[in-house]
């Protein structure tokens, strides 16, 4: 029995154009998470990922401290039931 989770996370800080999407894909693929990251208008990234909740625990301490540029503030991230999620990717994409 596995224990999948969804989680949907909102990066705040300087998190764009520092490879912040380019290396979240690379360790959730790493991980074996499903799902996307994206950036927003505003300057935030946003990321919705689905996975054991013990991966998706791992991958929020990477989403904290971000590609060696980046500067997090602050993680808004909220748990979600898988079948909530619409559209989840078969892998990690950028959009």
């Amino acid at each position: 029995m596995t224990n999948q989770s969804a989680l949907h996370v909102l990066v705040v800080g300087h998190v764009q154009g520092v490879f912040y999407r380019a290396t979240t894909r690379s360790i959730a693929h790493d991980m074996g998470l499903r799902g996307w990251v994206r950036n927003l208008p505003n300057g935030q990234v946003e990321l919705l990922a689905l996975g054991e909740e013990k991966d998706l625990r791992a991958f929020l301490h990477y989403c904290q401290e971000g590609p060696p540029n980046a500067k997090v503030e602050e993680l808004r991230t909220r748990w979600l039931a898988p079948e909530d999620c619409e559209n989840i990717p078969r892998g990690f994409e950028i959009r």
